[in-house]
């Protein structure tokens, strides 16, 4: 018998870490091949950010219904219903590369299918993670998830431009709906007990109380709005700016698949620092990370050359991991199970509210004043939110808790 220790005794842990691992693996080849197949089909840079507006949207608008689904049944079932959907749906987009009959609104309407289930799927996923152990080791879970992921990001990444660079993009969404089905099956596999029972209240009801509780903590909302503005600004340039960088100036889908992976790869350093990275003033700690991300805008700007540009990817990764890490472990810190998910929809749906936003404009602003002006007020901007959040006391007053471990 493995001698598991830690967060992987549980059975249900070992399941929803390899499922994440499976999905995400899928995932970074998809975000490496979908530009690209927008570029193949004749599609323009607009046509990209176009492109991801159309998974985003419905991803950001289902999060609050994702949110109070997961607060009322199985968290596990919510998100095996999920990846059957979205498994479906790349399976569908590579259909219509392979055979030659992708259009840029066929490729927007099937993006947008699997966006509207992952906007079912994060909350879920959000509260899932704190059922499968006790609480004195979710600190060490959430790292032991994110380098996992971060892993399977950069073979994800290194696989999606192996794949478009030699036998096109559809294979990489092949590649996709596989690891969908996959991570499905082994969700389906979990045993769970049962959450205390709650009084039966509409969804509307559910709603209210919920955002009451996000509004009541001005740690969290202050921190959500930042990040928006962030995670708009990376969006656009992992999605749009990023790639177009790569098509035009760094030698297409294998040098972008390569910087990708040293971003990946930075993530899965920074998961393993935080398996002992125990900072007592964690949302300082997670602020101070954002900074990395202007180094690799202005890189991209440049653009300086892909070892350089993984470099500084690789740097963003790190500190993108670190961040996440101490965001999670705070939110599971200060709200209780039963209300995870709700407020972990709040918080993605106000992260993610304006990413489309970005995604859209990136495009125009970048034939408007060009890719480099666009991404070097990008690094400017992110460095400018960093010091503002800083200045907001809850944020830098809250402090870390040390659990009583489980007997």
């Amino acid at each position: 018998m493995v001698p598991w220790s830690g967060p992987l005794r549980s059975r249900n842990f070992r399941l929803l870490l390899t499922a994440n691992v499976t999905s995400l693996a899928g995932s970074s080849v998809y975000y490496v091949a979908i530009p690209f197949a927008v570029l193949r089909i004749g599609g323009s840079p607009t046509d990209i950010g176009y492109v991801a507006a159309a998974r985003l949207i419905p991803a950001t608008v289902l999060l609050l219904v994702g949110g109070a689904l997961a607060d009322r049944l199985p968290r596990h079932q919510v998100m095996v219903v999920a990846n059957t959907v979205q498994a479906l749906g790349q399976g569908a987009t590579a259909g219509l590369l392979l055979t030659g009959h992708a259009t840029v609104w066929l490729l927007a309407v099937l993006g947008a299918v699997t966006g509207a289930f992952s906007g079912i799927y994060y909350p879920a996923a959000q509260g899932l993670l704190p059922q499968t152990v006790p609480e004195d080791q979710r600190p060490q879970a959430n790292a032991m998830d994110r380098t996992g992921q971060s892993l399977a990001s950069i073979g994800g990444a290194a696989l999606g431009g192996i794949l478009v660079g030699a036998v096109g993009p559809g294979w990489g969404l092949v590649a996709d709906a596989v690891s969908y089905a996959i991570a499905g099956a082994m969700r389906f596999g979990m045993r769970l007990p049962d959450l205390p029972p709650k009084r039966r209240t509409s969804v509307a009801e559910d709603f209210r109380v919920g955002w009451r509780e996000f509004v009541s903590r001005r740690w969290l909302w202050t921190m959500v709005l930042q990040l928006a503005l962030v995670v708009t600004i990376t969006s656009a340039a992992l999605n749009v700016l990023g790639p177009l960088v790569a098509y035009r100036s760094l030698d297409g889908a294998r040098s972008w698949g390569f910087v990708m992976a040293a971003y990946a790869a930075g993530g899965a350093l920074g998961g393993v620092a935080m398996l002992r990275y125990r900072p007592q003033r964690m949302l300082v700690a997670a602020v101070l990370c954002l900074p990395a991300w202007s180094l690799l805008l202005f890189s991209l700007s440049v653009p300086l050359a892909v070892p350089a540009d993984a470099a500084a990817a690789l740097l963003a990764g790190a500190a993108d991991a670190l961040s996440t890490v101490l965001w999670v472990t705070t939110r599971q810190q200060e709200i209780s199970l039963a209300m995870l998910s709700r407020i972990s929809s709040y918080d993605i749906f106000g992260r993610f509210a304006l990413a489309p936003v970005g995604t859209i404009i990136a495009g125009p602003l970048a034939i408007m004043y060009g890719t480099s002006a666009v991404l070097t007020a990008a690094g400017v901007l992110v460095l400018a939110l960093t010091g503002a959040a800083l200045l907001i006391p809850d944020v830098r007053h809250l402090q870390r808790q040390v659990p009583v471990p489980a007997e």
